[in-house]
């Protein structure tokens, strides 16, 4: 399941994907129309420039902006970026691979084996769908 931070990093992200090519958005702006709280949003923001996915200017004009086109941005990097793994258990990650204590022979196990396979297909659709292609689904819905 994403995590609250995670969906509202997103939310923001489609926001800017979708604003004007070229103009900064305000946080107060990201944060009134996606109903984020703004001093979250300022934190996850910040985490977002870090992780290179947005930019910000200060004064008269300013804001934030996406650091690349919102083609070339994945959900599977979102999420990766600001909630950590993908699979459901941490002996199916790939990047974040951890044995579970509990296992008693990870090569033979069925629940392994499963969640590898959710983890699969949830990162093959995750990384196949950019901010573009979500900010697409929500201009058809509109």
């Amino acid at each position: 399941m994403l995590a609250q931070k995670t969906r509202y990093a997103l939310r923001a992200l489609l926001y800017l994907a979708e604003a004007e090519p070229g103009r900064s958005v305000q946080v107060a702006d990201i944060a009134a129309t996606q109903q984020v709280p703004r001093k979250y949003l300022e934190l996850i923001l910040l985490d977002l420039k870090k992780a290179g996915f947005v930019g910000s200017r200060r004064g008269p004009g300013g804001g934030y902006t996406l650091a690349k086109p919102a083609a070339e941005i994945s959900f599977a990097e979102v999420i990766r970026a600001v909630d950590g793994p993908i699979a459901l258990v941490p002996c199916a990650s790939l990047n974040f691979y951890a044995r579970c204590g509990d296992c008693h022979d990870e090569a033979s196990c069925a629940i392994r084996r499963v969640m590898a396979k959710v983890r699969h297909d949830a990162v093959e659709t995750l990384s196949g769908t950019s901010l573009a292609d979500a900010a697409a689904f929500e201009t058809l819905a509109a």
